[in-house]
């Protein structure tokens, strides 16, 4: 294991907190004209990730790693001509190695920098600068989300269009190549894209130099023959074999690195003033799932002075506290946006850090059960004014938003199945398994492929599995306009952070089930899927706000609700993990309009159309 804390000139050591957190350029459209383009070109670029170690070589929108943040008003519609910049026969700046087969129970390898000796994937060394943004979150056409297949080569331009018509929400930006977004978005194709309007600027929140995005992501690297770190990313994998004693079949694992970075910095500091500060936090990680804790000097969690106040979608109906009772974290997935407020006023000459804490461990202590090697992901110190601040926290933030009321909105459903990665056909990967319900009594159970489902009141449905691969024929087709209930339900781990292209939703409900009745050898259920009686969840304060991605954790119904309005076209929704995304957990859908969706020959294919 890598020591952290050492002198540098021992291998591997690095110092926590040593390096100022970098902070992105900010990019304001000026532009009067919408046919005036903008340009942000995509090129390679060397970044130092810590003082002591060598730069590293990665690829950055405007040569930026992360990416400019854009700022844009409510309304303004902008062109942004993504252009390919990363000339023919540049070297590409992943390493990709995967070790194993590791027993269920033994320390992973993935934690450790260097390649175990495992010889370098010739495949990834191999892949061109292909890449297309998907701008996450965005209203805009299936023409300009970003369509996984849609990628670009040297000398070519992505063009896409953004009518911004959105309240104040923090999106971001990324990778979205069709196989290979796992690496592109590694090498460092990420951004900020924060949207404001009126509504937000009459609360007086901290702008200026007390705002600022915290893209987070963890990080690999591999070493040289002395065993110290070359600088040089490396996207190290596992294969896990599982101890259950008749599924024990190798099973593929997530990225998961021992590094946090804020801003491309590992562990970095940042100095602050005695008062309130906005962070735009995004989770950019490629499997990753943080669990934050703003810590003291001594490892003690520092109550009272973190407020969510936004997630997702935009502002949250009032302000959450966030005091990590009992030292219990912040949890974000990737692919989430957290919005915070952090009062620093009483913390004047102070240094607090925020750790990763794991999901088990007190917090400021590694969690090796739980894949944190090291909690540090970074510092705050906190300089003494002596000038007041004259921000007050409002009471309310979002006047204008509404929590949807399940029985008065007309709505269609979906059903949406996340299988276990030993499921039967499906390579040792996780699948998604759009669902049908089938009312022929006829229908033969136990069959691979058929779910039953038993409700709350005993009612037992049965569904049959339409499509599991991205390239299954086209299941949901869905009205402009139309409200959508999506049911997720997980029948086995890992926990799956499910990210739905074009509409903001609304969680309506989580809901505990057992689902030991589903056979991964039968790829079916052999007795129904139940309610479990003996665990109650609930929708936590954060998540009552506008989402777009939603944690489905095993053995968990996760219902979610919006509007697919605003745009038409083939859009995706997927897990966000984003090996899951690339190794099949990824699916398409359809936007038309409503009068041309009545001729649709496809008619009846994965549920209401809305």
């Amino acid at each position: 294991m890598v020591e952290v804390g050492r002198r540098p000139g021992r291998p591997g050591a690095l110092t926590p907190y040593a390096d100022p957190l970098t902070i992105p350029p900010v990019l304001r459209p000026d532009v009067a004209d919408v046919r005036q383009e903008i340009e942000i070109a995509l090129r390679p670029t060397w970044v130092r990730m810590h003082s002591q170690l060598p730069p590293t070589l990665m690829w950055g929108y405007e040569g930026s790693v992360p990416g400019p943040t854009i700022d844009v008003r409510r309304g303004q519609r902008i062109r942004v001509a993504w252009t390919n910049r990363i000339p023919p026969g540049s070297e590409y700046p992943v390493t990709a190695v995967e070790v194993g087969p590791t027993p269920a129970g033994q320390p992973l390898p993935h934690n450790r920098p260097g390649r175990e000796g495992v010889k370098p994937d010739e495949r990834v060394a191999a892949l061109p600068a292909w890449s297309v943004t998907h701008l996450h979150g965005a209203q805009t056409g299936g023409g300009n989300d970003g369509w996984a297949d849609n990628a670009v080569t040297y000398g070519d331009a992505q063009l896409a269009e953004y009518p911004n018509d959105h309240h104040a929400a923090q999106w971001w930006y990324h990778d979205h190549a069709m196989n290979i977004t796992r690496w592109n978005v590694y090498a460092g194709l990420v951004g900020t894209y924060l949207v404001r309007d009126d509504e937000e600027d009459a609360l007086g929140l901290p702008s200026g130099a007390r705002e600022m995005p915290l893209i987070l992501a963890d990080r690999n690297l591999d070493t040289d023959e002395d065993g110290r770190l070359n600088g040089r990313l490396l996207h190290k994998t596992s294969v896990l074999i599982s101890s259950h004693p008749e599924t024990g079949k190798p099973v593929s694992l997530p990225f998961l690195g021992p590094y946090s970075t804020v801003n491309g910095t590992i562990w970095p500091h940042l100095d602050v003033d005695d008062a309130w500060y906005r962070f735009r936090l995004v989770n950019a990680s490629n499997a990753r799932i943080y669990n934050l804790v703003l810590v003291d000097e001594h490892d003690r969690p520092v109550p009272g002075v973190v407020r969510q106040i936004g997630s997702d979608g935009g502002l949250l109906p009032r302000p959450v506290p966030v005091d990590f009772p009992g030292g219990q974290p912040l949890t974000i997935a990737p692919a989430e946006r957290f919005d915070l407020l952090i009062d620093f006023r009483a913390l004047a000459g102070r240094r607090v850090r925020l750790v990763n804490k794991g999901r088990n461990a007190p917090a400021g202590v590694p969690d090796l059960a739980d894949s944190v090697p090291y909690p540090q992901v970074m510092e705050f110190r906190v300089q003494e004014t002596c000038e007041p601040d004259p921000f007050v926290l409002p009471p309310v933030l979002s006047g204008s938003f509404r929590r949807y009321d399940h029985a008065l909105v007309d709505h269609g459903h979906r059903l949406i199945v996340l299988t276990p990665p030993q499921t039967v056909g499906g390579g040792g990967h996780p699948e998604i398994w759009e669902m049908t319900e089938v009312k022929d009594a006829g229908v033969r159970v136990p069959a691979e492929g058929v779910i039953q489902l038993r409700s709350t009141d005993g009612t037992v449905r049965t569904y049959r599995r339409t499509s599991r691969t991205f390239n299954d024929a086209l299941g949901f087709t869905i009205g402009e306009g139309s409200y959508e209930q999506w049911s997720f339900l997980n029948l086995g781990a890992p926990a799956h952070p499910m990210h739905i292209h074009l509409a903001d939703f609304q969680v309506m409900s989580r809901e505990a089930y057992r689902v030991d009745g589903f056979d991964p050898e039968l790829g079916g259920t052999r007795t129904p899927v139940a309610p479990d009686p003996d665990r109650t969840l609930s929708v936590p304060a954060n998540e009552q706000g506008w989402k777009d991605v939603f944690q489905v954790a095993e053995a968990e119904l996760v219902k979610v609700m919006g509007r697919f309005d605003g745009a038409h076209g083939r859009f995706m929704y997927h897990c966000h993990l984003l090996e899951h995304e690339d190794m099949g957990m990824m699916r398409p859908f359809v936007v038309m309009p409503k009068e041309a969706l009545r001729f649709d020959h496809g008619a009846g294919h994965g549920g209401h159309h809305g």
